[in-house]
C-alpha cells in the first residue's frame, strides 16, 4: 500500500513542480508527466485525509542565472536548461490535471537562481489564483499564505513578513514525516527528498507518482534514494 503506515507523528505530503512545462507539450515535458498529474489527484482522493498538511512548489523562474542555456546555445541538459516555467507564462501554471484543491500552501522556487528542491523556496504570499501558478478556476484559490499559516499552527504569514522557507513551514506544523511524489524523479523529487531528510523529517518516496526525465534517471535516482536513507514505495 502507498499510504502512510502507523501514526508516530504529524505527515506532510509534497507535491513537487507539477507544472505544465513538465508535462507534454512543454519545454521540458516528460513522457509520463501529465499521467502523474492524474495519479496524484487519483491518490489525493483516496489518501488526501491520512496526511495533516499539504504542500506544493512550484519552478517560478524569472531570471534564474546561469539555469537557462543563453540565446544560441544548447542546453546540456544538467546545469543548463532550456527556458521553462517562466512566471506569468503557461508553462508554469499547474497541469490541469492535478486538483490542486487540497494543496493549503505552495512554495516557489528559482526565481532568479537554478533551485531544485523545494526546500529551497518559499511560501508563496497569499493572494491566491494566479500569483501561485495555479487557476483559480480549478478551486485552487483557496491556498492563501493565511491558509497556510492556519494550517502551521494558526500564525498568518502576509505579504510584508519574512519569507517562510518549507522546513520553517513543516516544523510550525508539527510534521515528522514527509512523502514526496512528483517531477521530476531524477532532478527536483530527489533534491526535495534529500533535504528533507537531511532536515531531519523521515521521508518518502512514492515511486509511481513521480514522472523522470529519463526512465534510466529515475531508477537511478531511486535507488540512490534508497541507499540515503529515504523510503523508496
Amino acid at each position: 500500500m502507498d499510504a502512510p503506515r502507523g501514526r508516530s507523528g504529524r505527515r506532510a505530503l509534497l507535491v513537487v513542480d507539477v507544472q505544465n512545462g513538465f508535462c507534454a507539450g512543454g519545454s521540458l515535458g516528460t513522457a509520463r508527466g501529465a499521467d502523474v498529474a492524474a495519479d496524484i489527484s487519483r491518490y489525493l482522493a483516496d489518501h488526501g485525509d491520512e496526511y495533516d498538511v499539504i504542500a506544493g512548489t512550484l519552478d517560478w523562474h524569472i531570471r534564474p542565472e546561469g539555469h537557462f542555456a543563453p540565446p544560441g546555445e544548447e542546453p546540456d541538459f544538467q546545469v543548463t536548461w532550456p527556458p521553462h516555467c517562466v512566471v506569468g507564462t503557461w508553462g508554469a501554471r499547474t497541469h490541469p490535471a492535478l486538483d490542486t484543491s487540497r494543496i493549503t500552501a505552495w512554495f516557489r522556487k528559482g526565481e532568479f537562481t537554478a533551485a531544485y528542491s523545494g526546500f529551497e523556496g518559499h511560501l508563496a504570499p497569499g493572494d491566491g489564483g494566479e500569483a501561485v501558478g495555479v487557476d483559480a478556476a480549478d478551486g485552487a484559490g483557496v491556498t492563501a499564505a493565511g491558509a497556510a499559516g492556519a494550517a502551521a499552527g494558526g500564525e498568518v504569514v502576509g505579504d510584508d513578513a519574512a519569507p517562510v522557507t518549507l522546513a520553517d513551514w513543516l516544523r510550525r506544523a508539527g510534521v515528522t514525516d514527509v512523502t514526496v511524489v512528483g517531477i521530476a524523479t531524477d532532478f527536483c523529487v530527489r533534491a526535495t527528498a534529500v533535504d528533507a531528510r537531511d532536515e531531519g523529517f523521515s521521508t518518502t518516496v512514492i515511486g509511481r507518482l513521480c514522472a523522470p526525465v529519463t526512465e534510466d534517471g529515475g531508477r537511478g535516482a531511486l535507488a540512490e534514494l534508497e541507499r540515503s536513507g529515504v523510503t523508496v514505495r
